[in-house]
């Protein structure tokens, strides 16, 4: 176990590292990265984020129930809807901003703009951060089964790569709105912290939970799902229609599936 929380914090330390990376944009552009460009990279961070929730998590907890003996689709499809639901309530009870917004969703807080731009990408971090730390933790249970840790591997490879974006779309609106250079790429990178955090956290509980990983991989597929649905996609269409969205989120689907087959 000790192993898989080393894992877990190199694949959670990289996701985070990637975020970083770029909010450190908020240096190169003067404003912001264009609508266009904004559009494509919150697509393609959607398309990364649906391709893992089927390969990394939900493929992966059918086989680990069935392999235990028991009904494939039901903790699969029961684990699902609770991540969503978990998100929903989040969505619901946490204040928070939407990119491209005004009106502050969640309960109703004092809040500044600028905390609530933050605490709205915080929300979607969490199931990207359990998806990586549990998918280490399912490989560290099967030490012979290396296609396990290869799948947890193109996981956190990709979990980072639509990081990258992310962080670029949370630093630059808080760039625009009014934050110095440098407190605008310290709260974008902070902002990924939430992943690692709980990437190592449920790894450690990992030997407690392990009847039910299949529910919380498809715990945390759920959850990631609800965050494209409710967050991503529209955002990447936001001002009408949007091909750069939709091209956005073929690509970053297209992406994930591959790494995920060619390294799994």
């Amino acid at each position: 176990m000790n192993q898989a929380i080393l894992w877990a914090a190199a694949g959670t330390g990289f996701t985070f590292l990637m975020t970083a990376l770029g909010a450190g944009v908020v240096f190169i552009f003067k404003k912001d990265m264009g609508k266009n460009v904004q559009r494509a990279f919150l697509g393609f961070a959607a398309g990364v984020m649906m391709a893992a929730s089927v390969w990394s998590l939900l493929i992966p907890a059918i086989e680990e129930a069935e392999s235990a003996g028991k009904i494939g689709f039901i903790p699969a499809a029961g684990g699902f809807v609770l991540g969503g639901l978990f998100l929903m309530l989040l969505d619901y009870l946490m204040p928070h901003l939407h990119i491209g917004e005004d009106k502050p969703e969640g309960m109703t807080s004092s809040f500044r703009r600028t905390t609530l731009l933050i605490l709205a990408v915080t929300l979607h971090n969490i199931p990207e951060g359990m998806a990586v730390g549990l998918a280490f933790a399912v490989a560290s249970q099967h030490p012979g089964q290396e296609g396990l840790f290869a799948t947890a591997l193109a996981l956190a490879v990709g979990m980072g790569i639509q990081n990258f974006p992310e962080g670029a779309a949370i630093a630059l609106p808080l760039r625009q709105e009014g934050m110095s250079r440098f407190k605008a790429f310290f709260f974008g990178s902070l902002s990924g912290i939430v992943e690692l955090i709980f990437g190592v956290g449920i790894t450690l509980i990992a030997t407690q939970i392990a009847p039910y990983l299949p529910w919380f991989l498809a715990f945390a597929a759920g959850a990631m799902i609800y965050v494209v649905v409710e967050e991503l996609i529209p955002e990447a269409n936001q001002g009408g229609h949007s091909n750069l969205g939709t091209i956005g989120v073929m690509l970053g689907f297209l992406i994930m599936m591959v790494l995920d087959v060619a390294l799994g």
